[in-house]
């Protein structure tokens, strides 16, 4: 979505795009997301060369990003499935806005061979479909080690549709304060599926997140990640023509990020991940 790359062609094929052909999917189109996967601090929900994503629910809000094309494709059943690249929200994002179900696998769980760079410690390419189902399909196609991609762990990942719980209730943890933040009719529709989820499962409210700098931390790595991944860029002064204003001055302040920052940044991802593991462990 970057109009520097507008008439930018990649001569090689990503690996997810051969092993989803492989599997006997058909690549129908190649869709819009926010310039630079929003890695310069876009604030604009037009910050893309094609203008902004909207979401078919309702064509005057945005369909969220940075992979809004995906998200807006997949709600208005215009494709099966589409693939969106994540740093941090980029799939899970236009996923809520568009009512889809988005996977972010985990690191080094699906191969970036042939994707564009922002955040070489935290990209992810993941599924997004109007299942929860479908994003274990997907997964299982394009998972795996690739040898184009050092960072890609050698584990297989199978997906069957999983049988009945025999019995057994789920459990949901809803975070203490998800709802602060949103709108009137946003927060009433989801306690009125959480209001129909207690059917069949057992619902813990309030529930307190791990407390770790996860802002801090995470846009330090992005900010120092994405400066040198598009130090061309940003040395040339090709910034300029991007859409965003934020775009064109981000990059500056991402060179001046600090290398013990960045590293005390990458030092706390360790216990920050020891929490998720217990907290998911627990829910």
């Amino acid at each position: 979505g970057a109009e520097p790359y507008r008439d930018q062609v990649i001569d090689g094929e990503a690996t997810v795009v051969r092993r989803l052909r492989e599997a006997g999917a058909v690549l129908l189109a190649k869709l819009a997301m926010v310039e630079l996967a929003g890695g310069m601090g876009y604030d604009e929900a037009d910050a893309s060369f094609t203008g902004p994503g909207l979401t078919p629910w309702n064509t005057d809000f945005w369909s969220g990003g940075s992979s809004s094309g995906p998200g807006s494709a997949v709600a208005a059943g215009l494709v099966g499935f589409a693939i969106g690249s994540e740093t941090s929200g980029s799939i899970l994002t236009p996923s809520a806005f568009c009512g889809v179900s988005g996977l972010r696998p985990t690191y080094g769980r699906v191969s970036r061979a042939g994707a564009m760079a922002l955040c070489w410690t935290l990209d992810k390419l993941g599924p997004m479909c109007r299942t929860a189902d479908d994003c274990g399909l997907v997964l299982a196609a394009i998972a795996g080690a690739d040898g184009a991609d050092p960072t890609t762990v050698a584990r297989e990942f199978r997906w069957r549709t999983p049988p009945g719980l025999g019995g057994r209730k789920l459990r949901l943890a809803v975070p203490r304060g998800c709802t602060e933040k949103v709108q009137p009719a946003v927060r009433d529709a989801f306690e009125a599926s959480l209001g129909l989820l207690q059917e069949y499962a057992t619902i813990e409210r309030d529930v307190a997140w791990p407390d770790f700098p996860w802002g801090p931390a995470t846009a330090t790595i992005v900010n120092a990640e994405g400066a040198a991944a598009f130090l061309p860029l940003i040395e040339s002064g090709g910034v300029d023509r991007l859409r965003s204003a934020a775009d064109r001055v981000g990059g500056y302040a991402g060179l001046m990020t600090l290398a013990v920052d960045y590293i005390q940044a990458l030092r706390v991802r360790a216990p920050m991940q020891r929490a998720l593991n217990e907290f998911f462990r627990r829910y």
